[in-house]
């Protein structure tokens, strides 16, 4: 894995953080949830790719 890989899967977890706060105190948003789970979709195309 590398740097910018690690860098990006740190950044989805941290958006992770950040929704599930913003949810959990404002209320649930869908377009947050929907950005986040496109965010984790390419952070999973991008691990799967720097792996092969």
């Amino acid at each position: 894995m590398t740097g910018s890989t690690k860098a990006m899967a740190l950044c989805t977890i941290v958006a992770l953080v950040l929704v599930s706060a913003y949810s959990a105190v404002l209320g649930g948003n869908g377009w947050l949830w929907f950005s986040w789970v496109v965010l984790g979709l390419t952070t999973l195309g991008t691990l799967t790719m720097s792996e092969s």
